[in-house]
């Protein structure tokens, strides 16, 4: 059972025992993301993933932080997302000690030389190349970009060239004072912890040199759209790309979980109705899904796929005769229980590793500020019915919600935004 304690400066440390593993993960989350940004320092927390690596005062150079962990065969690395930015270390339990040492290091210590600076800009912007470069990648942020234009939720982690060219030190110095401080971070460790109290003292030994400025807030996302929306990119590809989709619920929505279990029936496994019909039975992608993305205050579903650019059209129409057909007649128990199973059973294998326990744990209290456990998230996905699901279905699932983000060698997209309007 997990164990919270907040401290006086309003640092959360989360500890989670786990029986039958020999190791330990150290994740620090802080409760800011791309979501958090100005739009002249677009790419700011990402950047700043990347900095922390280049050395501290204590560990001045890159392999300085990175050597004592390869040293005993650690993964660390560190992510950044809309609404939350984490660095963790998983090791075998008897260095928890290193790991914690490290992490907290990089975490408030980075040195941000200029020269490493200017380094991981470029470094930063051929990451930004390389997505561009990979249109399986590129159409999402193109899809970002539909649903939500000029506004953060809109703009992409990683930035652009422009604005990552345009970050100063100084930038980046103000923006750990201010996200990184002690109310806006969580410490959690979890795997094999003999006693919680011991790992709390030196979590706050580690930390107390942890800022307590004040964290500013993100602005709330914008969401406006009356009709069905379109956006084409242009480009010689052997394979047409594409993200169909529509608004959708947050985090704090009572379907949220009936929403999860529509998009596995979808298109969240290899038995699901899309994976079945657009790459068993038409034969037309190797690669297709459906996920349900929900965040703090907007969220999605989508159905991403690549096909022959001859048969683009085919491939849209069928994913929206797949959605028609759910909102109208629902799923049967069967399918139902099956998708349940699924997300419940996945859930449980990703569960086993320790770095997973801390990331469950710790994302639910920077996101929802509140926990559930596994058995409690169990709970709420089998409570779900079949008129729950038909519900979620008919009320996203409106031509005025729809979406469509699309890479390929076209030049029409008036025929495409046509195409969905169902």
């Amino acid at each position: 059972m997990f164990h919270k304690t907040t401290l006086k400066n309003g640092l959360r440390i989360l500890t989670i025992p786990q029986e039958g593993t020999k190791t330990v993960t150290v994740l620090v989350l802080a409760g800011t993301g791309s979501k958090y940004e100005k739009r002249e320092i677009s790419g700011i927390s990402h950047l700043l993933e990347h900095m922390v690596f280049t050395g501290t005062e204590k560990r001045p150079r890159q392999q300085d932080v990175a050597e004592p962990l390869d040293r005993v065969g650690g993964i660390y690395n560190a992510f950044t997302g809309e609404e939350y930015t984490g660095f963790f270390a998983k090791v075998d339990s008897k260095h928890f000690d290193l790991a914690a040492d490290v992490v907290s290091d990089i975490f408030l210590n980075p040195r941000l030389r200029q020269q490493d600076l200017e380094k991981e800009k470029g470094v930063v912007i051929e990451e930004i190349n390389m997505y561009y470069d990979n249109p399986v990648s590129y159409v999402q942020t193109l899809w970002g970009k539909l649903l939500y234009g000029d506004q953060p939720a809109g703009w992409g982690i990683l930035g652009t060239k422009e604005s990552v060219s345009g970050i100063s030190r100084e930038n980046l110095a103000d923006y750990i004072k201010s996200q990184y401080s002690a109310k806006n971070v969580i410490v959690c460790v979890a795997g094999n912890i003999p006693d919680k109290n011991v790992i709390e003292e030196k979590i706050k030994k580690y930390f107390s040199k942890i800022s307590e400025a004040k964290y500013f807030e993100k602005t709330k996302t914008k969401e406006e759209q009356d009709k069905p929306e379109c956006i084409l990119q242009t480009r010689k590809t052997d394979q047409a790309h594409f993200c169909l989709g529509v608004r959708a619920y947050n985090l704090f929505h009572p379907l949220r979980y009936a929403q999860e279990i529509l998009a596995t029936a979808l298109g969240g496994m290899m038995s699901s109705r899309l994976f079945i019909k657009i790459r068993e039975e038409l034969g037309m992608a190797y690669y297709i899904s459906t996920s349900a993305m929900p965040f703090t205050d907007c969220g999605y579903l989508v159905t991403q796929a690549g096909v022959d650019t001859k048969r683009i059209e085919t491939a849209i129409s069928a994913v929206l005769g797949e959605y028609k057909k759910i909102a109208e007649k629902g799923i049967p128990e069967d399918e139902l229980k099956k998708s349940k199973d699924h997300l419940t059973g996945k859930m449980t294998l990703l569960l086993e590793a320790s770095d997973a326990q801390a990331s469950f744990y710790g994302l639910q209290d920077v996101l929802e500020k509140e926990i559930l456990t596994p058995e409690q998230t169990y709970d709420k996905i089998n409570k779900v019915s079949s008129s729950d699901v038909r519900k979620v279905a008919k009320d996203i699932f409106r031509p005025q919600k729809l979406n469509l983000a699309l890479i390929g060698p076209f030049e029409d997209k008036e025929k495409f935004l046509k195409l969905i309007q169902i």
